[in-house]
């Protein structure tokens, strides 16, 4: 088994003497070495604000965040860099999308939005908010109970008033991973415009954003060794270039009278303001020290973690997998008889096992499956034998004091 755990710096970290166990790469993964050193380098030496100076250090910070740029459109396989726009990540990108997509026009009223029943709220929230604007309707795809998505009801409710079609790629809930090539296949012969939650899949799945045929994907730094506080929006440049800018300011115009205001292509239409540049060389970096691995063997080694992590939770008494999906991806969910998700994860937590409890930001979900919300144990690619063990150590002695 390939062992990564060194190259981050707060894996290191012990507990009362143990090493920490990080279960919880679902809400955020843990950084490299590299890309914190590159984000100080950045801010040690290259700190400028980019595309308005000539001196030498705005060059250097322009040319910094525009090979990102370039990196991002190599990793998702997009047509073009200017098809990559920055966001301050997976909910802003949906919003902007939400917010644009209403200002052109393509939702009027009577027309349907259809999204899924499995959607983190960034994925809920900003399309109610456009239905209500637009006196449009917000449908939902149903899922089963494994927790896979209901085929049928999909192709029931996609018809000729849907304009949108959004879902996630992988549920941060369950770890559904959703077969996006159908979906979106018959979205596009409906004439429907498609857009991808990707937040939980950069480092799980293989993307290829033009083999997907998507119009629209958007995917977090952090959820991939990267920063918080930046993102990407990837769209057809078809797209891009005839939907209207979202925010107005700097960095986003062409020409700028008292009268009126004309504005950049594509990507910098959508980029208004001083960007997240550091953090964007620092997703420069996550996308490096991804491409250097051995990712397939990794993800065979995370995906033996699952199944291990599933078989050990079946054999502790009072414990219930919450979601069998045919198609899983780094998250295993589960309940016990014996107390409240938040109890268990407080219990863990004194044994020094960091997991997440709660509705995940999927309360709709939640809703669906008749609980209040799950422990959820989150896999990456740094994690390792000994997580899962202690793991299922600590869920049967937080039971024993349950």
């Amino acid at each position: 088994m390939i062992n990564i755990r060194d190259d981050f710096p707060i894996l290191q970290r012990t507990f009362r003497e143990r090493p920490l166990i990080y279960l919880d790469s679902a809400a955020t993964t843990q950084k490299p070495g590299k890309v914190i050193e590159a984000m100080k380098a950045y801010y040690e030496m290259h700190n400028a604000n980019v595309h308005r100076a000539a001196h030498i250090l705005a060059l250097e910070a322009t040319e910094l965040m525009e090979n990102t740029r370039k990196a991002l459109h190599t990793f998702i396989n997009a047509s073009d860099p200017a098809e990559i726009v920055y966001t301050r990540g997976t909910t802003e990108a949906i919003n902007l999308l939400a917010a644009i997509l209403g200002a052109a026009g393509k939702v009027a009223p009577g027309d349907e939005i259809l999204i899924t029943e499995m959607e983190h709220h960034s994925n809920i929230v900003p399309w109610q908010m456009l239905a209500e604007r637009t006196q449009a309707t917000l449908r939902a795809v149903q899922i089963n109970d494994a927790g896979d998505l209901d085929y049928d009801d999909f192709l029931r409710k996609l018809n000729l008033k849907t304009r949108i079609f959004a879902c996630n790629h992988v549920s941060n809930a369950l770890g559904t991973v959703n077969p996006l090539a159908q979906l979106i296949a018959d979205a596009k012969a409906a004439g429907v415009i498609t857009v991808i939650d990707g937040a939980q899949a950069p480092l799980h799945q293989h993307i290829d954003v033009q083999a997907l045929d998507c119009d629209f994907y958007c995917f977090s730094g952090h959820k991939m060794f990267g920063p918080t506080g930046i993102g990407v929006l990837y769209g057809k440049l078809d797209h891009l270039k005839n939907l209207p800018p979202w925010q107005g300011g700097g960095e986003m115009i062409e020409h700028v009278t008292l009268a009126r205001s004309t504005y950049q292509q594509p990507p910098y239409k959508f980029e208004a303001g001083t960007p997240h540049i550091a953090g964007a060389v620092g997703l420069g970096a996550a996308v490096e020290y991804i491409n250097n691995l051995d990712k397939p063997t990794l993800l065979k080694s995370e995906n033996e973690l699952i199944n291990r992590t599933i078989s050990g939770l079946k054999q502790i008494p009072g414990v219930k997998i919450i979601g069998t999906p045919e198609t899983r991806s780094s998250v295993v969910s589960f309940l016990t008889k014996q107390g409240h998700p938040h109890d268990l994860g407080t219990l863990l937590d004194q044994q020094g096992i960091a997991v997440r409890t709660g509705h995940h930001c999927a309360m709709p979900l939640m809703e669906r499956l008749g609980i209040p919300g799950t422990v959820r144990a989150s896999f990456s690619l740094y994690s390792n034998t000994d997580d899962v063990d202690r793991l299922l150590e600590g869920v049967d002695k937080a039971i024993d004091l349950l």
